[in-house]
């Protein structure tokens, strides 16, 4: 059996719905060991509550005004490195997802989280123990597995000739419009067609211009 810690969890919520904080802190209340230490309306108001009540766990939501949940817990992280952050939310794109764990968030969990989940959670949260929701285990499993994109290998320079290719330029009038030679053009051209994958100029338009590359 275990037994609850002696010092309880203090869990500081913030999201700027009133009612999504009235329904947390209840829930608090329900085991012996959790404590409500505060609670914030938006990420800036969380990193000035943050420094006053020190909480152990935060659950943050993502999406908010003035400061979001990825900004705010990666000013969090930086400034109070025990505490750690639940990103709470209800919103599951890949993105949202990503920059909550590359800010410093240790769980992304959804809003429809059972209440012995979220609690699971919060207590692994405390021991330094990552916790995400299976749908948010798949997305990012889905999302390592895309292909790279095309063109995100292109320097600076190719990504200024293939704009010029898409004008309808050829090599010379390239080389004129940026002052190099022919030769170092076409060297150019053959670099590009090779990262993007094609055997023509026609063809690395139309993929520069179906995937905005340029």
């Amino acid at each position: 059996m275990n037994l609850p810690p002696s010092n309880p969890i203090r869990v500081m919520i913030v999201d700027d719905h009133m009612m999504v904080r009235r329904g947390l802190a209840t829930f608090l209340k329900v085991f012996d060991d959790l404590e409500l230490s505060g609670e914030a309306e938006n990420g800036e108001v969380a990193i000035q509550l943050c420094a006053r009540v020190q909480p152990d766990v935060i659950l943050m939501d993502m999406v908010m005004p003035i400061m979001d949940g990825a900004a705010a817990t990666r000013a969090i992280r930086q400034q109070f490195p025990q505490v750690q952050v639940i990103a709470l939310t209800s919103f599951k794109e890949g993105e949202l997802i990503k920059n909550a764990l590359e800010a410093g968030a240790i769980g992304y969990l959804l809003k429809d989280v059972t209440a012995d989940d979220l609690v699971r959670a919060i207590r692994a949260a405390q021991r330094g123990r990552v916790t995400l929701s299976p749908e948010a285990a798949q997305i990012l499993v889905e999302t390592a597995n895309l292909p790279p994109v095309p063109g995100g290998d292109l320097t600076e320079r190719e990504r200024e000739v293939l704009v010029l290719m898409i004008e309808g330029l050829n090599n010379t009038q390239i080389a004129g419009r940026l002052t190099v030679s022919p030769s170092t053009v076409k060297s150019h051209v053959s670099n590009i067609l090779s990262k993007l994958g094609v055997a023509s100029r026609t063809e690395a338009v139309t993929l520069a211009l179906r995937n905005k590359i340029v």
